[in-house]
C-alpha cells in the first residue's frame, strides 16, 4: 500500500476487487475526502486511475458546502470526460451555517456551469439535526428543489430517519424531472413509491451489509431502468471491507452483490446502470 493515496495513516486502503468485465459508473464520491489534496492534484488522478482499473471509469464528485462544491466543479473541469459535479449544502450544514442565504446564493450560481449535472447533496437529516434545527433544514432543501427545477437538473436526495417528510416535502414544492436517492435507505414500500413517481434509487455498499435485507428487497423490486450504484467514498466501504477506506474502486463487489440479488448477469446491469446515470446527468 506504499505509494497509495490515503486518508487517514490509521486507516487502510480497501484492497482492489476483481476487474469488471464491463465499465460502469460511481454515481456519488467525495473524492477530496478519500486524498485531502487540490482538485487537480495528481492523487485524485490516482484514485481514477485506479477505479478505471477495475472497470469504474467514471465518478460524479458531490458537493455539501459551498466551498466544497466550487471544489467539485474545479475537479470537474480538470478531468473532463472523467468527473462531472453535485453540488449543495448538505441537510446538517443548512441549520448551522454562517450564511445560509450567501451560501444558497453560490450554489444557485455553481449550479449554472456546464460541468455541473445535480443539485446535491440535499433533503433531510432528522438524525444528526435536532428538532429546533428542522426548519432551516427544510427550508435550505426547498430552496434547493427549486435550483434544480430552475436549472433543469436533478437533485440528488440525502434521507436519513426522514423518508415521509423528504417525500412529502419533494410533493409539496414539486419534485424536478429527476430526483435520485442516495444511499437508498429505505424499505420496500417506500421504493414502491419512489418508482412509481419515477425516482431513481442510488444504491453504496450499504445493500452488501448482512443488517440490511430492506435494502436488498428495495433492490429487488425496482425497475432495472431506475437504478443507480455509488459508493459514497470515503464512507459506506462495502463488504468485505467494511472498516476499511473506501473509494470509487470498490464498486464491482457493490455490483457482484447487486447481481446476485437480480438474478441478472453482471454486465447486463453495468450496461443498465451506465444508461440510467447518462440519462440522469448526461454525457462526461
Amino acid at each position: 500500500m506504499g505509494d497509495r493515496f490515503t486518508l487517514d495513516k490509521e486507516r487502510e486502503v480497501a484492497p482492489l476487487p476483481e476487474p469488471l468485465t464491463s465499465v460502469c459508473i460511481d454515481n456519488h464520491a467525495h473524492l477530496e475526502l478519500i486524498t485531502e489534496s487540490d482538485p487537480d492534484s495528481p492523487l485524485i488522478k490516482a484514485v481514477l486511475d485506479e477505479a478505471a482499473s477495475v472497470g469504474i471509469d467514471r465518478v460524479i464528485q458531490v458537493g455539501y458546502s459551498a466551498v466544497q462544491s466550487a471544489w467539485g466543479v474545479r475537479c470537474a473541469e480538470a478531468f473532463p470526460g472523467r468527473v462531472l459535479a453535485a453540488v449543495a449544502l448538505h441537510p446538517n450544514d443548512a441549520p448551522v451555517t454562517a450564511d445560509l442565504e450567501g451560501d444558497l446564493k453560490k450554489i444557485e450560481e455553481l449550479a449554472q456551469h456546464p460541468r455541473v449535472r445535480a443539485i446535491g447533496e440535499t433533503g433531510l437529516d432528522f438524525f444528526r439535526t435536532a428538532p429546533e434545527g428542522q426548519e432551516k433544514q427544510i427550508y435550505s432543501f426547498k430552496r434547493h428543489i427549486q435550483i434544480a427545477k430552475d436549472v433543469n437538473k436533478a437533485v440528488m436526495i440525502h434521507d436519513r430517519d426522514a423518508h415521509q417528510a423528504v417525500l412529502d416535502t419533494l410533493s409539496e414544492v414539486g419534485a424536478p424531472e429527476k430526483v435520485v436517492f442516495h444511499c437508498y435507505s429505505g424499505d420496500a414500500a417506500m421504493a414502491r413509491e419512489c418508482v412509481d413517481k419515477g425516482y431513481y434509487l442510488s444504491f453504496a455498499g450499504t445493500v452488501t451489509f448482512k443488517n440490511a435485507p430492506h435494502l436488498r428487497e428495495a433492490l429487488a423490486l425496482a425497475p432495472l431502468s431506475q437504478i443507480l450504484v455509488e459508493t459514497d467514498a470515503p464512507f459506506l466501504t462495502p463488504t468485505p471491507n467494511r472498516g476499511l477506506l473506501n473509494s470509487p474502486a470498490q464498486i464491482p463487489h457493490t455490483l457482484r452483490l447487486m447481481a446476485q440479488v437480480r438474478d441478472i448477469n453482471l454486465d447486463e446491469l453495468c450496461r443498465a446502470i451506465v444508461e440510467n446515470t447518462l440519462r440522469v446527468y448526461g454525457e462526461f
